[in-house]
């Protein structure tokens, strides 16, 4: 690993109160080639541009030190505040540390216009263009060895994200405080990763595990897997959207001629997958050409396809080996957990008759609630195994369900594991449900019951061990 010397920020000319462009240029200076650079001043310091982050990088913020956003002079819009330099020619960043960032979005987004700026002639993205599906404040794409600690963000701002990572490997969140009116964190694929000690007011999810996402939401697809979710809280806000963890799962096929194509599906060909940019109406099209392009985006048959990735064939994802632990839920929502496929205009998980992918070993450990839920737990995708241990239950369910009208689907079997959990519900409430063709096995014990919990179960499911009375619908 390279040796660099400590930088102050200071000594480029970032200080507080100068001109914003002057500023972005002052720290984009301080961080070429990496190393550690300090902001120690406190103060307000504007930014009006994207900051790069080159591999062997640390960024520490001292104490009163905010990082504000505003409009370029030239643009009058931002894109991202923070955003890994191989992003742009997906190639690997590693070792970026940031510490102790406060940022103030100032109503600015981090989806800039970047209809006025050139394009390379290789097809990707120009420093400063929004790279397709990218669209966190602080933002990572192909990245390995990633820290955040210590951030702070109370005003984010529709459409952007407060931290998004996708194609990664080792990421640690740690000790973050996010507020706003969209996801807090996003992942995209990638493995092995923490997100601990983190408070979220968000609109949207607090967390999202898209392994599948809108075609604008992600800049690519594929597993999430080996990551714990620890010691979060889910504030109490009146209105919001979503769930504390949205999880997203989906599968495709390979391109044949004459298939029917809508806005968000994705192909293979040759190697490489496709996805598809249309206006979000529904409308199917006919492919009769396929897309066989190296980079950017292209016009076939009137649809609009861009190259999303073209490192391996895939043909599905989701997450696996995902541990919850320690979650605090104070708000009010109609469900906690989402495992998901999404069927609707904006978003095409499943393509006919391609194989659903099984999710798999959820764990859900000291869950606390404190407001009402209807469901702990959702999903309509196949789930392997859901184990819910040592946590405080009041009034929800576990709720398997599926996606309609899907014909021919394997939705596979269920194991669901529940022990060690102290029960505060009543009696009438369903505490497992199957619908449709959903099958599932359920295993109860060590339970502590507070009240008159006579609770009941829907569909089709075997019960292997329970010590709770559990009578069917």
């Amino acid at each position: 690993m390279p040796t660099f010397p400590y930088k102050n920020a200071a000594d480029y000319g970032f200080l507080p109160g100068n001109d914003a462009d002057a500023n972005t240029a002052a720290l984009q200076n301080a961080l070429n080639g990496g190393g550690t650079v300090i902001i120690g001043q406190p103060g307000t310091y504007d930014l009006s541009g994207t900051i790069l982050l080159d591999s062997y990088t640390t960024l520490e913020c001292g104490n009163g030190v905010f990082i504000r956003r505003v409009p370029t002079k030239t643009t009058g819009c931002c894109s991202y505040a923070f955003v890994n330099r191989g992003a742009y020619t997906r190639t690997w960043d590693t070792d970026i540390t940031i510490t102790g960032l406060r940022l103030i979005c100032n109503g600015n987004h981090a989806m800039g216009d970047t209809s006025g700026l050139p394009k390379r002639d290789d097809g990707w993205e120009n420093p400063g263009d929004h790279i397709m599906g990218l669209r966190g404040q602080v933002s990572f794409f192909y990245c390995k060895n990633v820290i955040i600690r210590d951030f702070v963000c109370m005003d984010i701002v529709t459409p952007s994200y407060g931290i998004q990572i996708c194609t990664f490997e080792n990421f640690l969140l740690e000790n973050a405080w996010i507020e706003g009116e969209k996801d807090g964190v996003h992942l995209g694929r990638g493995s092995k990763f923490t997100i601990r000690d983190c408070r979220f007011r968000t609109f949207d999810d607090p967390i999202a595990l898209n392994a599948f996402d809108y075609t604008s939401s992600n800049p690519q697809m594929g597993w999430i897997e080996d990551g714990v979710i620890e010691n979060c809280y889910d504030l109490n806000q009146d209105a919001t959207v979503g769930y504390f963890c949205r999880i997203l799962g989906g599968c495709w096929k390979r391109w044949e001629p004459g298939m029917m194509i809508r806005h968000s599906d994705a192909v293979i060909h040759n190697g490489r997958m496709y996805r598809v940019q249309m206006q979000v109406d529904g409308t199917k099209y006919t492919s009769v050409t396929p897309p066989d392009f190296e980079r950017g985006f292209r016009v076939l048959d009137g649809i609009n396809w861009y190259m999303c990735q073209d490192d391996g064939e895939i043909f599905d994802c989701g997450c696996r080996n995902i541990h919850f632990k320690d979650i605090f839920l104070q708000k009010k929502r109609d469900i906690a957990i989402a495992i998901n496929f999404e069927d609707n205009d904006y978003a095409h998980s499943i393509y006919p008759g391609a194989t659903l992918p099984i999710q798999e070993d959820i764990v859900l450990e000291n869950i606390f609630f404190e407001a009402d839920l209807s469901h702990l737990l959702r999903a309509n995708t196949p789930v392997n195994c859901v184990k819910v241990l040592n946590s405080v239950i009041r009034d929800c369910d576990i709720l398997l369900n599926t996606l309609d009208p899907l014909e021919n689907a394997d939705w596979g079997h269920t194991d669901l594991l529940l022990y060690g959990n102290t029960w505060k519900a009543s009696s009438d409430r369903t505490l497992v449900a199957c619908d449709g063709e959903r099958t599932a096995s359920v295993k109860i014990g060590a339970s502590v019951v507070q009240e008159d919990f006579r609770p009941k179960y829907r569909g089709n499911i075997t019960l292997q061990e329970t010590d709770i009375p559990l009578e069917k619908e």
